[in-house]
C-alpha cells in the first residue's frame, strides 16, 4: 500500500490520526506561519479560515455569538486552538461556552484540547465513539471530548440563539452533523460538503460512497429556509441551490462507479479513466491521494456493493 494510502487509514483508525489536514502537509507547508483569517457570514456569525499563504490549519471553524455566549463549530489541527481562542476574543469579549463538532477528523477536532474544560462538547452519537479511538484525547486526559450527543435531530437554544443539530446518514463518515442557524437561514456542513470536489469517503470511521448522494439529498430536503452553507474547507460559502448540485455530482458519480464496476473494471482501471463531466465545470477536477484517491472511492464503493 502506498504511503499516501496508509497515512489516510491511520487517519480512519484515529489512534495514530493528527488529522486529514495535518497528514497531508509538507515539512515545508508545516513551517508556514499559523494566521486565520475572519469572515463575517452574517451579524453574530462568522467563519475562521486558513490565511492564504500561511498554514493549513484544518477544516473551516464558525463562530456564533448568542446572547450568552459563543458557540464554535469545529476547532481545527493540532496546536491551532489558541489562535481560535485569541480570533474570538478579537470579534467578541463573551465567553465560550460550547463546541460542536462536526465529524471525528483531527483537523477539526484537534483544538478542543486547548479550549477550556468546562466548554460544552457537542457531536452526533456516532462521532463521539469515533472520537474516542483519537490519541489526542487520551493524550490530554479527554479534555476536549464530547459531553452531549444526539441521534438524529438536537435543538439547543431558542429564538435568534436557536441551532439545530440534524444527522441523515453516511457520507464523510457515519456521524456527519449539519449545524443549522435558523435565524441567520445558515449551516455548517462540516466535510460531507467540504468544497465542490470529488467527496472523501473515510470508510474506517463508517463513511459510505454508496449512501453519499442519498444523504446529501435527505439533507436538502429536510432542512428548510436555508440560503448559506459554511463548507468544511471550501475558500467561500456556497448556496443552498449548490447542495443540490452537489448531490446530483455526487449521484453521477456513483452511477459512473458502478457501471465501471459491472463491466469488470478494476478500481485502478477505472479511476484511470474518469474525467470532470462538463456539466459540472467549475469543480475540482483533481482528486488527491487522500484516502486512496478516486481508485480509493471506487474501492469502497465495491465493497458496500458486495454487502
Amino acid at each position: 500500500m502506498r504511503r499516501a494510502i496508509v497515512l489516510a487509514v491511520l487517519v480512519g483508525v484515529g489512534a495514530l490520526s493528527i488529522g486529514l489536514s495535518a497528514a497531508r502537509q509538507t515539512p515545508a507547508q508545516q513551517q508556514l506561519p499559523k494566521i486565520l483569517d475572519v469572515e463575517k457570514v452574517r451579524d453574530n456569525l462568522y467563519v475562521l479560515k486558513n490565511a492564504q499563504g500561511g498554514a493549513n490549519g484544518g477544516g473551516n471553524t464558525a463562530v456564533f455569538v448568542t446572547s450568552t455566549g459563543v458557540v464554535v463549530v469545529d476547532t481545527k489541527n493540532p496546536g491551532w486552538g489558541q489562535l481560535v481562542l485569541d480570533k474570538i476574543k478579537e470579534i467578541t469579549p463573551k465567553p465560550i461556552t460550547m463546541i460542536i463538532n462536526t465529524h471525528t477528523h483531527g483537523d477539526h477536532v484537534s483544538g478542543n484540547v486547548e479550549f477550556p474544560a468546562t466548554v460544552d462538547v457537542v457531536v452526533q452519537e456516532n462521532t463521539k465513539t469515533n472520537m474516542e479511538k483519537l490519541s489526542i484525547f487520551k493524550d490530554n486526559d479527554n479534555r476536549g471530548m464530547a459531553k452531549r450527543t444526539f441521534k438524529d435531530t438536537m435543538t439547543i437554544g431558542s429564538g435568534a440563539d436557536q441551532i439545530d443539530l440534524y444527522y441523515f446518514g453516511p457520507g464523510h463518515t457515519n456521524g456527519d452533523a449539519w449545524v443549522v442557524f435558523p435565524s441567520l437561514r445558515a449551516v455548517h456542513a462540516g466535510d460531507l460538503f467540504a468544497s465542490r470536489s470529488v467527496p472523501l469517503v473515510d470508510g474506517n470511521n463508517g463513511g459510505s460512497m454508496l449512501h453519499y448522494p442519498e444523504t446529501l439529498n435527505k439533507a436538502y430536503n429536510g432542512i428548510k429556509n436555508v440560503d448559506t452553507i459554511i463548507n468544511g474547507h471550501n475558500a467561500t460559502t456556497t448556496t443552498w441551490a449548490d447542495l443540490k448540485t452537489y448531490a446530483e455530482f455526487n449521484q453521477d458519480l456513483v452511477a459512473w462507479m458502478q457501471a465501471e464496476l459491472k463491466a469488470g473494471k478494476s478500481p485502478k482501471d477505472a479511476a484511470a479513466e474518469w474525467k470532470l463531466p462538463e456539466k459540472y465545470t467549475g469543480y475540482n477536477a483533481t482528486v488527491g491521494a487522500m484516502m486512496g484517491g478516486l481508485e480509493g472511492r471506487i474501492q469502497r464503493l465495491s465493497d458496500e456493493m458486495k454487502k
